[in-house]
């Protein structure tokens, strides 16, 4: 339900001009972009491989993880950048 409110955050006048708000909201939507990656993409490409089955349930823990680390950061309005995600959030904040 994050990616909800993150997409409303962004088309939103009000937190237009608020850039923490605007990288929190997109750091937030690249990690739910990364969750259906993986649930649609790589449980599925893993699945006939035995060796790597486990590695789609490790994948969404550490996502899991990094969500509600990034939401206690978000609450204590401390900018945190995630590796990979951040950048993107960056470039995507940059571009409006």
């Amino acid at each position: 339900m994050g990616w909800i409110a993150a997409i409303i955050v962004l088309a939103s006048h009000r937190f237009r001009n608020v850039p923490a708000v605007r990288f929190h909201a997109f750091q937030g939507l690249y990690l739910f972009v990364a969750y259906l990656m993986n649930d649609q993409v790589l449980k599925w490409a893993l699945d006939p491989l035995a060796h790597f089955h486990h590695l789609h349930e490790l994948v969404s823990v550490v996502l899991l993880i990094m969500s509600i680390f990034m939401m206690v950061k978000a609450s204590r309005d401390e900018m945190f950048s995630l590796p990979l995600f951040g950048d993107l959030a960056h470039r995507s904040m940059s571009e409006n």
